[in-house]
Parts: C-alpha cells; sequence; structure tokens
C-alpha cells in the first residue's frame, strides 16, 4: 500500500456526461481563474457513463496534471451518483461543484471559495440572470425553487444552480441517493449548516445538448416531499402517520355519532345511512395509518442501523492517490437504475 498524498484543500468536483466538446475550454478557463490555489487544488471528472469519447478526451488533458483526476463510470448512473463519488475520493477541506457545460462560470470559483472562508458552511450561486429558456427552464425553475423555499424553510434562491462550496465537514454527515444531490442545501440546513447565496454568472450552451427537461419540475415536487419528510420525520414517521390517523378516528367518532343521534331523534335507518358507511371508512383508514406508522419505525431502524448503500460501479481511475484502498469492481451496490 502505497502512502497516501497530503489532503488538497480545495477540490473541484464536476460531473460529466457526454460533454466531449466543453472539456478542454472548461478545464482551461478552471486553471486560468485558479493560478492563485493551483498548487492546493485538485479538480475531480466523474464520467457519468459518456459515450461520445469525453473519458478519452479527459484522459489526454490530464496527462502531465497531477492534480486533474479521473473517475470513470461502468454506465450512467445519474449526477447524484457522480457527485457522491467525486466526494468519496476527494480529498480537500473545500469542495467546489459545478457542471461541465460551461454554463457555470469558472471565473466565479474564487467569489464562492472567499465566500465560504467569511464563516458559512454552504455557498450556492445565484444565477440571476440565466440563460435559459423563459418557458421551459426558467418559469419551472422559480416555482420549483419559490415552493422548495416555503416548504423547506432554506432561503435559497437557486437550488438548481450546480456551483456550490461546501465545507467537508458539512457533508460527510449526508447520504446521497436516488438525486437528491439538488437539495443538498436542505440537508445541510438539517444538521444545522451556515448557509448563504451570491449571485453568479450564467452562461448560454454553446455545445452538446441538455440533459434536463420539463420533467424535472415534476420530479423536483416529488423529490421535495421525500426531503420533508426526512427532514422532519426521519426519525419519527410514527408522528406523521399517527397524526393522520387521530385526525381520521376524530372524523370516525363524529360520523359515528351523527349515526347515533340520527337513529334515536329521527329513527333514521342505519343500515341504509351513507353516514355509517363514511364511519366504518374512518376507522378502516385509521387501522391503516397506524399499521404504516408502526411498518415506518421498523424501517427507519433498520435504516439507521445497517448505513448506506453505494449505487454506482467504478470502471476505472486515474491520478486518485487513495485508489488502492477502494475495491474498484464492485465499488457499488444496489444497481437497480
Amino acid at each position: 500500500m502505497t502512502q497516501k498524498a497530503v489532503p488538497f484543500p480545495i477540490s473541484i468536483l464536476i460531473p460529466v456526461h457526454n460533454e466531449r466538446e466543453n472539456l478542454k475550454p472548461l478545464l482551461n478557463a478552471i486553471e486560468s481563474n485558479t493560478e492563485s490555489i493551483s498548487e492546493a487544488m485538485e479538480i475531480i471528472f466523474v464520467d457519468d457513463g459518456s459515450t461520445d469519447g469525453s473519458y478519452e478526451l479527459l484522459k489526454e488533458l490530464s496527462l502531465g496534471k497531477p492534480n486533474v483526476k479521473l473517475i470513470r463510470f461502468r454506465r450512467n448512473f445519474g449526477q447524484t451518483a457522480a457527485m457522491a463519488a467525486g466526494i468519496e475520493y476527494s480529498t480537500g477541506n473545500i469542495l467546489v461543484f459545478m457542471d461541465a457545460d460551461l454554463q457555470n462560470d469558472p471565473a466565479d470559483i474564487p467569489a464562492v471559495i472567499d465566500k465560504l472562508n467569511e464563516g458559512y458552511d454552504v455557498v450556492s450561486g445565484w444565477r440571476k440572470n440565466r440563460k435559459d429558456r423563459l418557458f421551459f427552464k426558467k418559469i419551472p425553475s422559480k416555482l420549483a425553487n419559490y415552493l422548495i423555499r416555503k416548504i423547506s424553510k432554506v432561503k435559497v434562491h437557486d437550488l438548481g444552480c450546480s456551483l456550490k462550496a461546501y465545507r467537508r465537514e458539512i457533508l460527510k454527515d449526508i447520504s446521497l441517493y436516488g438525486e437528491m444531490h439538488r437539495f443538498l442545501p436542505v440537508l445541510a440546513a438539517r444538521i444545522g449548516a451556515k448557509i448563504t447565496e451570491i449571485p453568479v454568472n450564467h452562461n448560454p450552451r454553446k455545445h452538446g445538448k441538455s440533459h434536463y427537461g420539463l420533467n424535472r419540475t415534476f420530479k423536483v415536487l416529488l423529490d421535495l416531499i421525500t426531503v420533508q419528510f426526512m427532514r422532519s420525520f426521519s426519525t419519527k414517521p410514527i408522528y406523521l402517520y399517527g397524526g393522520f390517523a387521530i385526525v381520521s378516528l376524530l372524523l370516525g367518532v363524529i360520523s359515528g355519532l351523527a349515526v347515533i343521534l340520527m337513529k334515536i331523534f329521527w329513527g333514521t335507518d342505519m343500515t341504509g345511512n351513507p353516514m355509517l358507511l363514511l364511519t366504518v371508512l374512518f376507522i378502516l383508514i385509521t387501522i391503516i395509518l397506524g399499521l404504516m406508522g408502526i411498518q415506518s419505525e421498523v424501517l427507519i431502524r433498520i435504516y439507521h442501523q445497517q448505513g448506506n448503500a453505494k449505487q454506482y460501479y467504478i470502471k476505472e481511475m486515474q491520478n486518485i492517490n487513495n485508489q488502492e484502498d477502494k475495491n474498484i469492481t464492485s465499488a457499488g451496490i444496489n444497481d437497480t437504475h
């Protein structure tokens, strides 16, 4: 086993999926805008199953540059898995995320790092002047971000902006799965992180095809429900189900009393009274919700006791100092995508 390198203070993590034409200008822009910190910085590209030769080009670009590190997935596992791999194999105390499509401006990297050094745990980019289509991206994004702010109480205007900076100690206790990378600031707020945002540049896409469509807005809203559940009831789900069960039980009692009173004072036939069916329905719902609460309690305990499995497989890596400590051929399980 070789000796591990001294950790880099700053790691720039970039998921890549079919961005060949953008990679060379992106790397050049990062290097030119970070010259003052280049000796204390690593750049990690995570190739998420690209089929356009992106990884082959990255291998050429990284020759003679030990601080440019590569991770290649066996197939496309998604941006969340790519970010999780970047976090695991990075060595920096500060982690900066950005997209590979050149829409995030590398010139903003020093700004987010400087802001983080003011005492914040998370700095999120805010694309005030976003260069995207109005109806298919801007409006759905504004709606989704508004709902997220209202529900999560995290005052960030643009969770969809990939350019963000984090302190490593904040991310080490956060498990990424599914497509939860969009909600990293919300998850960080859950453990008490100090969060802020700064305006950043946003460039129109010049090369390649966007990987996001209108359907992402609906996915975000569904993920928001999961995040809010985990944020509020991750350790006591019985409180959620039990609350609804109590409401249902009260409605059942009221409906049942109404049936009895109607029989006593008006002689209404109980067997043909729809209120009786409503009473039975509420009682059944109460039982179902109670059982779901108990089941959730059991599942939550299994989740916390067993930990989380990875969700990616790595094919190869380059310039990763600690790769000898990893079982690359079986670097992930739960291959259910």
